[in-house]
C-alpha cells in the first residue's frame, strides 16, 4: 500500500516534526532561499496548525486504543444516618404516643465498591482504532502537503520579488535612455533641426517609460509583502538570481517518468488515498455495531455499619463473563453501513479525480519547462538583435534615414526583450519548483538545489518607515504557542 511509504510509527512522529523545522537551521547569513524559508516553516501559522492537528491526531489513538485495555473503577461512601420516628397506637379512637422500638435512630455507615473488566472481543472498539491510525496517516500527509505548499509559496514569492527586480531595474534603465532622448530632442528643437512634433513623441514615450517605471516599483513592493506575509519577518535584503543560469531540461527527461514519480510521492494523491482508507475503515466501525461485545468482568464490594449496635461488615465478590449484542436498533446500523458506505464511495471518486488532476498538472508543467529552456535562449538572442537593430536606427536617425519615433521604438524594443529575458527565466523557476511540488519532490534538497543558483551578492530594498518600528513585526507574529489543556 502507497501509505506504508508516508506512515511513521508513533515513536518517532515527534522527530518528524523536529526535522520538518530543523533541516533548515544554518548559521546565521544573508536572506536568501534556504534562510528564508527556515523562518516560514518556524513562523507560518498554517504549518504550525498542521502541527498541532497531526499531534491531537495521534493522541486520537491512545484514546481508541484505552477502550481495549482494562478498565477499573471505583466508589465509596461514608454516611451517618439520623431517624426521627413518632408512632401513635390507635385504641378505640384514643391514640396513645410511644417510641419506636427494634431500631436505632443514629448510626454510620462505609460502603466501597470496585469494579474491573476487560473486553475479550470488542469489534466496535478494534474497528475506532483502526479508523483512528488510518486518520493519523491522513494527518501526517496533511502535515507533508501543507510543508510542501509553504516551501513552494515561499519560493514562488521568492523569485517573484527577483522578477520585479529585474523588471524594475529594466524600466529604469528605459525611462534614462528615453528621458535622454527626450533631451536631444528639445535641444534638437531649440536649433531648429526637427520639429515640434518630435518632441511630442520623445515626451509621450518618456511619460509611457516612467508609468512603467513606477508600475514596476509597485509590483516589487507588493511581491515583497507577500513574502513577509508567510514568515512573520521584513527583510532589508535579499540574495539575486545569478546572470548565467544553467536552463536544462528537467530530469527524468521524460514525461511520463514524471507522472510515475507523482503517482508514487505526490502528498496530494497519497492523501486522498489515505482518504479512501479512512472511509474504509468507517465502514469497518458500522459493521463492527452489529457484532457481540464479550468481556470479563470483577467485582467487589464492601459495607460496614453499626446500626443497632451491630459490629461488623459485609462483603461480597464477584468474578464472570459478560456478553451483549443489538438486537433490533430501529434500523440505525444498517443506515449507518449504508451511510459509510456512500461516503467510501466518494473518497473512491475523490481519489481518482485528484490522481487525474495531479496528471494533468504533471505533463502540462513538465511540457512547460521543456518549452521554457527554448523560450529562455530565444529571449536571450532577441537582446542581442534588438540592441543591433538600435544602433542601426540611431546611425540612421543621424544621417535622416530615420526619425526619431523610430528610435523610441527601437528603444522601448529592448527593454521590453530585457523585460521579458527576466520573465522568461523566473518562469523557468517558478516552473520547476512547481513540477516538482506536483511530483512530491519539493524537499530541503530541492531549496537547496535552487538556492545555489544565487549570486551571493544582496539587493537591497527600501522599505517604508514607520512612527512604530516594532508595529509590523507584532502584527506579524503568529505568537507563543498555545499551552496545552488551557
Amino acid at each position: 500500500m502507497r501509505l506504508a511509504h508516508w506512515a511513521v510509527n508513533a515513536p518517532f512522529r515527534p522527530l518528524l516534526l523536529a526535522v520538518l523545522t530543523s533541516s533548515f537551521i544554518l548559521p546565521a547569513q544573508a536572506a536568501d532561499l534556504v534562510t528564508i524559508a527556515r523562518d516560514a516553516l518556524q513562523n507560518d501559522a498554517t504549518l504550525a496548525a498542521a502541527r498541532a492537528q497531526l499531534l491531537a491526531a495521534e493522541a486520537g489513538t491512545d484514546v481508541e486504543r484505552g477502550a481495549l485495555l482494562p478498565q477499573v473503577n471505583t466508589d465509596a461512601s461514608v454516611s451517618n444516618t439520623r431517624i426521627y420516628s413518632r408512632q401513635l397506637f390507635n385504641f378505640g379512637g384514643n391514640s396513645i404516643g410511644a417510641s419506636s422500638f427494634g431500631t436505632d435512630n443514629n448510626y454510620s455507615s462505609t460502603r466501597l465498591n470496585l469494579d474491573a473488566s476487560q473486553a475479550l472481543f470488542d469489534a466496535t472498539s478494534s474497528a475506532r482504532l483502526n479508523r483512528a491510525r488510518r486518520q493519523l496517516d491522513q494527518q501526517t500527509l496533511s502535515l507533508e502537503v501543507t510543508r510542501q505548499q509553504l516551501l513552494f509559496d515561499v519560493s514562488e514569492a521568492y523569485f517573484e520579488i527577483l522578477r520585479a527586480y529585474d523588471i524594475l531595474e529594466a524600466r529604469r534603465a528605459q525611462e534614462a535612455a528615453i528621458g535622454r532622448q527626450f533631451e536631444q530632442a528639445r535641444e534638437r528643437f531649440n536649433v531648429g533641426l526637427i520639429a515640434i512634433t518630435e518632441v511630442h513623441e520623445a515626451e509621450a514615450s518618456f511619460d509611457l517609460a516612467r508609468a512603467q517605471r513606477i508600475a514596476a516599483e509597485s509590483a516589487m513592493q507588493v511581491n515583497f509583502e507577500a513574502l513577509e506575509q508567510l514568515t512573520g519577518r521584513r527583510y532589508a535584503s535579499i540574495e539575486g538570481l545569478a546572470g548565467e543560469l544553467l536552463i536544462d531540461v528537467p530530469k527524468p527527461r521524460e514525461r511520463g517518468a514524471w507522472v510515475a514519480l507523482a503517482m508514487d510521492n505526490s502528498p496530494q494523491v497519497l492523501l486522498a488515498d489515505a482518504g479512501v482508507e479512512v472511509a474504509h475503515s468507517e465502514v469497518e466501525l458500522s459493521r463492527a455495531e452489529r457484532l457481540p461485545l464479550l468481556e470479563a468482568f470483577a467485582n467487589y464490594q464492601y459495607f460496614e455499619s453499626d446500626q443497632d449496635q451491630l459490629i461488623g461488615n459485609d462483603s461480597n465478590s464477584q468474578l464472570g463473563l459478560r456478553a451483549s449484542m443489538p438486537l433490533y436498533t430501529g434500523g440505525t446500523i444498517s443506515a449507518q453501513i449504508r451511510q459509510s458506505t456512500y461516503s467510501l464511495e466518494a473518497s473512491q471518486y475523490d481519489f481518482e479525480a485528484q490522481r487525474r488532476d495531479t496528471t494533468q498538472q504533471v505533463r502540462s508543467l513538465y511540457t512547460q519547462v521543456v518549452n521554457d529552456v527554448t523560450t529562455v535562449a530565444a529571449r536571450r538572442q532577441a537582446i542581442v538583435s534588438n540592441r543591433s537593430a538600435l544602433e542601426a536606427t540611431r546611425s540612421g536617425y543621424e544621417v535622416g534615414t530615420r526619425n526619431i519615433v523610430d528610435v523610441l521604438n527601437a528603444e522601448q524594443s529592448l527593454y521590453n526583450a530585457i523585460a521579458n529575458y527576466a520573465e522568461a527565466r523566473y518562469d523557468y523557476v517558478v516552473n520547476l519548483l512547481s513540477l516538482r511540488q506536483q511530483a512530491g519532490l519539493l524537499d530541503v534538497e530541492a531549496i537547496e538545489e535552487v538556492n545555489a543558483w544565487l549570486t551571493g551578492e544582496d539587493i537591497h530594498f527600501i522599505l517604508p518607515e514607520s512612527n512604530e518600528p516594532d508595529a509590523y513585526q507584532r502584527a506579524m507574529d503568529i505568537g507563543a504557542p498555545p499551552t496545552p489543556g488551557a
